[in-house]
């Protein structure tokens, strides 16, 4: 897989997106790509390139008191407070400079923030801060997550997107379908790859991949 990968760019940003096309699948679909986005994550130059990226979507005057990272995107999230703050976004909170949080996952898969950070999110202006948003049902969970918690969602920020909104909160994306158009997931009941016989390559999530 690491031979095979295609580099994409987008406006805004001089990092690249590695794609390999392919039969992936995810907890919750089958997709036709693997989007590699480990040196994102993982190399500062890169995160503090794709946290200026996402800066372009958001508006002067915006209220982000808590950012919560999720799959991985912590350090992305720490050049992304560094950004807003330099912009002019303003935060409420005492010492006037923006939380980076990551949730915890309980044994059911429902995420949860305990006593000690749940105060970061209550009554705070938050954004979800996410690698990939597909089906949309990740960030579906962080969305009731947060609002479950007291927070007020200002947004989702994430690094590629294949929608527009979830849930009517609107996500913002450095890469999209705009640069991958032919990116698809299927309901893996129904993937036609499937149905042609394809194997599957590996299973796929936002930490890495699992070749199969």
């Amino acid at each position: 897989m690491e031979t095979r990968y295609t580099k994409i760019h987008t406006a805004g940003t001089n990092v690249a997106l590695k794609v390999t096309p392919g039969h992936f699948a995810t907890n919750h679909s089958h997709i036709n790509y693997y989007l590699d986005m480990t040196t994102m994550k993982t190399r500062a130059s890169e995160a503090q390139d794709v946290a200026k990226g996402m800066m372009g979507t958001y508006l002067y005057g915006l209220l982000v008191d808590t950012i919560v990272c999720m799959e991985g995107t912590e350090v992305i999230g720490a050049f992304l407070s560094e950004e807003l703050t330099r912009s002019g976004v303003l935060s409420k909170n005492m010492h006037k400079t923006i939380y980076i949080v990551r949730p915890e996952f309980n044994n059911n898969s429902q995420i949860i923030f305990r006593d000690n950070t749940a105060p970061m999110i209550k009554d705070k202006h938050v954004i979800i801060l996410m690698a990939t948003v597909t089906t949309g049902f990740s960030v579906m969970k962080a969305i009731e997550s947060v609002q479950y918690y007291g927070g007020k969602l200002q947004g989702v920020s994430a690094i590629f997107s294949a929608v527009h909104e979830a849930g009517g909160v609107p996500v913002h994306a450095v890469f999209g379908k705009k640069d991958l158009p032919d990116y698809v997931d299927y309901d893996y009941r129904e993937c036609p790859l499937c149905k042609q016989g394809q194997r599957l390559d590996a299973l796929v999530n936002a930490y890495g991949y699992s070749k199969l």
